[in-house]
């Protein structure tokens, strides 16, 4: 495998043998999410235990596999305790995931949660931002869901904290923002990939006052994106 190419991988849970195993055979990051607070997990998952994913977790953080876990908004949690508990739960591992991935709740029809009312944007925002204070270096990437998001309501979950995305047209189930697509969003805000070799991302540093010139930038443009949707 090149070394500039991160290979993740996302099944089931993983016994240590197997963890073992995928690292012997070149596996960079495996990405197992908790989906919710162990409070709220029972009342939407009986596949699998909480206990079990977080052995999981540490099955691959032991083998030296990278790890990659976060959970899905939307799922009739209460965020004030549930995104709470989700975020304690992984900041609290002994070591802070790699890759903190945040996924809307995308209703399909036939399953529990069609129908579900959907999460809002500033429950989505605050969730990120939460998540961004108390693991700092972990990568925030926004997944399922982004498709249903107005490019204004990404920016400010960049803003947030967001670092991230999960891109191409076709995610597990659900669809997704193709590479174009999102090519062109990023270049219309000034952003730019991070440069990573086998998954360490050396971004470049950003001095205090071009963070803010930044910041002040993005929220001119949502301003002026809000206002020609008024006026559209």
């Amino acid at each position: 495998m090149p070394r500039s190419l991160v290979n993740c991988f996302h099944i089931k849970v993983l016994d240590k043998e197997q963890a073992r195993q995928l690292k012997e055979a070149g596996l960079t990051a495996y990405n197992h999410n908790l989906d919710t607070s162990r409070e709220h997990y029972s009342n939407i998952i009986t596949t699998r235990t909480y206990d079990e994913r977080l052995q999981t977790l540490e099955n691959v953080r032991d083998a030296g596999i990278h790890v990659c876990s976060g959970g899905i908004l939307g799922l009739g949690e209460v965020p004030e305790n549930d995104h709470v508990g989700l975020i304690h739960t992984l900041a609290t591992l002994p070591e802070h995931p790699e890759s903190f991935p945040v996924n809307k709740l995308v209703p399909i029809k036939g399953t529990p949660m069609f129908g579900q009312e959907p999460v809002k944007l500033e429950v989505i925002v605050r969730c990120i931002a939460t998540a961004r204070l108390v693991m700092p270096a972990t990568i925030i990437r926004l997944a399922a869901g982004r498709v249903t998001m107005p490019e204004s309501e990404q920016m400010l979950c960049f803003m947030a904290g967001a670092n991230a995305i999960f891109t191409g047209e076709k995610m597990l189930t659900t669809d997704c923002n193709g590479w174009d697509e999102d090519k062109a969003m990023l270049d219309r805000w000034g952003l730019s990939p991070f440069v990573t070799n086998a998954s360490h991302v050396t971004p470049e540093p950003i001095p205090a006052q071009h963070s803010h010139d930044f910041i002040e930038d993005i929220s001119r443009r949502i301003h002026s994106h809000k206002e020609l949707q008024a006026h559209g």
